[in-house]
């Protein structure tokens, strides 16, 4: 959950680092650092807290010299955050600098080794014996003692090495967490993300596991844990420069929220040709979808919440049974799993450690897996055995929300395919579900156009205490993730339910004035819905209520209204997120939070 940025080059590293650090803080912000050949020796410099911390006290970087550097924005796992703390982290005679993204799982033990061959730690980190490992094993091969280091350490890493002895050097490698090789003229880079280097190039290798990049200002060599050369074809990233710039908006969760009908149109119409559903170039066969007994969904966070949706629209389309699994939970309940099972993988970044662990594991078992994921060459969807690409482009606010909207975009696509394939739509129910679709984009820009409404409810409830979201079916689906958006960026405790639990326990917390927002856009359970908003008024709630436009019967029982365009009502989660999206982000913005990145997140979740 970390950003690693490298540079080597003529030009000055340290400002470019700054530059690059600060497009990777959504990864981490607990404290930063950097280090840099001066010519002679290393300088590390670092400091807690955000990254604008280390850039003032360096000067934007005019006061280190040297054009060759590491750089490292952090969040917090072994270790309080402090200056110590903070990476780059060096060996005993400081010989070699050390930026980590992940986790060394075996660190205590390979600790305690070292110590007891005499070598001083400083910091609480596992990084730290990465450092020391390369100072231990290194007699005079670099290449040598990084594949001697990674064959004993256990856990994920995303590794940047600089060392006194090798200057003209930066050696980076990876396993099961991000990292990317930016190809330049005269210069090459290394970074967590794409973001940190898209002002200097868009040609880029992507590393695959245990893969060792070696950079020179001239040259990038690969290598593999023999010491053989890794054949590369360069990636071209074609983003246009300013999707990973806030364009005018105060936030970049504003921005991604605005984007939303641009991101679930390019996800939805290259996939809709000829009035038909063309799934990319996916290799699961029709008789194979006829034989699943079962599908699998494993994701996290926001993820898990559009497979919580998806469990509902693929039964009713597919008529194959779903479960839904939080990914951190799967693979340690001996699950259920043989060939005749399709496992869906869902995850923005690519690279989330619990659900590509996940995913893995599904694998051994013998399941079938297709992914849904926004990086193209990510992990997951390297080790998928088909991928569909969310369309989404850069996402860089910690709080997700167009990625969960072309997430979302693609389970219907899939639906409506699936049905289709298994003989469970008509021609004229086919030709309805894709206009839908296809209409997806212009209603979501529908309420983007009238948001005006949204603004002044959250001017009414942000310094609220409590707020609990309920709903049923779809909405009890939809409404955890409203509810995620609005703790995960206000800090206002807020939970959701589904709507006919609440006589089970939940209703006893609903006191004098606690805020519940009601989603009730499916029409044959709204009158349920309307008794479930009775019983919490009758205990003194202030009910927000969400339907759709033509349902006017909600303003007899709810305090206040928020409305959505018809469609039909599979899709209809697409439309009711927007305006929760908007209200967590009015109420943020108005309790002066910091929006694009809360406190305790980070955006990649590359940790267990």
């Amino acid at each position: 959950m970390c950003g690693i940025v490298g540079y080597i080059g003529d030009d000055q590293a340290a400002p470019f680092l700054l530059s690059g650090l600060e497009k990777l803080e959504y990864r981490g912000y607990d404290s930063a650092g950097i280090a840099v050949y001066d010519g002679t020796s290393l300088h590390v410099m670092k400091a807690k807290g955000r990254l604008k911390v280390l850039s003032d006290m360096i000067n934007g970087g005019k006061d280190v010299l040297g054009t060759v550097g590491i750089g490292h924005t952090r969040w917090a796992t072994h270790g309080k955050p402090s200056d110590i703390n903070s990476h780059p982290q060096v060996s005993d005679s400081g010989k070699f600098a050390v930026v980590h993204n992940g986790i060394i799982e075996n660190y205590l033990s390979l600790k305690d080794l070292l110590i007891k061959k005499g070598i001083n730690f400083v910091s609480e980190t596992d990084t730290e014996v990465v450092a020391q490992l390369l100072e231990y094993y290194y007699k005079g091969d670099i290449l040598d003692a990084v594949i001697r280091v990674i064959n004993k350490v256990e856990g994920s890493y995303a590794l940047g090495i600089i060392c006194e002895d090798n200057p003209d050097q930066i050696v980076a490698v990876r396993k099961d967490s991000p990292l990317i090789v930016g190809l330049g003229r005269g210069e090459n880079f290394i970074a967590s993300d794409i973001p940190a280097i898209l002002s200097k190039t868009r040609d880029i290798y992507r590393l695959n596991d245990n893969e060792i990049a070696v950079l020179q200002k001239e040259s990038v060599m690969i290598y593999n844990t023999d010491k053989e050369i890794v054949p590369k074809e360069p990636c071209h990233i074609d983003w246009d420069i300013s999707a990973a710039e806030k364009g005018g908006y105060q936030h970049f969760m504003a921005k991604e929220i605005m984007e939303q009908p641009k991101a679930v149109r390019d996800t939805i119409s290259p996939r809709i040709q000829d009035g038909k559903i063309v799934l990319d170039n996916i290799t699961l066969t029709e008789e194979q979808m006829k034989s699943f007994s079962k599908i699998f969904i494993l994701a996290c966070g926001s993820a898990y919440h559009v497979g919580m949706i998806a469990k509902y629209i693929l039964e009713r389309f597919a008529r194959i049974p779903v479960e839904v699994d939080v990914a951190s939970e799967f693979r340690y309940r001996h699950p259920i799993i043989d060939d005749k099972v399709l496992v869906l993988v869902i995850s923005q970044s690519g690279e989330t450690a619990d659900t590509l662990a996940a995913l893995r594991e599904a694998k051994k078992l013998g399941a079938r897996t297709l992914s849904i994921v926004n990086v193209v060459g990510s992990s997951i969807a390297n080790d998928s055995d088909d991928v569909l690409y969310t369309w989404a482009g850069p996402e860089i606010a910690v709080a997700t929300t167009k990625a969960y909207s072309t997430q979302l975009a693609v389970i219907y696509l899939l639906a409506v395919y699936f049905a289709d394939k298994l003989g469970n739509l008509s021609k004229e129910d086919y030709a309805y579900y894709v206009s839908q679709l296809q209409e997806l984009p212009d209603k979501i820009a529908e309420i983007l156009n009238n948001k005006e409404h949204i603004q002044f409810l959250a001017s009414q409830f942000f310094n609220v205490r409590d707020v609990f979201f309920i709903g049923r079916n779809l909405d009890y689906a939809m409404s955890l993730e409203g509810s995620l958006k609005l703790k995960e960026i206000s800090y206002i405790h807020s939970d959701a339910y589904a709507a006919g639990e609440l006589k089970h326990g939940t209703i006893s917390l609903v006191e004098d004035g606690t805020l519940v927002v009601a989603l009730a856009t499916q029409k044959i359970l709204f009158d349920k819905m309307m008794s479930n908003v009775k019983e919490v008024k009758a205990r003194g709630a202030v009910v927000l209520g969400l339907t759709t436009e033509n349902n006017k019967k909600i303003e007899q029982e709810a305090d206040h209204t928020l409305y959505i365009p018809e469609m039909c009502e599979m899709m209809l989660p697409s439309l009711a997120v927007v305006p929760l999206q908007l209200f967590a982000y009015y109420v943020a913005s108005m309790k002066g939070c910091d929006i694009d990145k809360p406190r305790n997140l980070a955006k990649s979740v590359t940790v267990e």
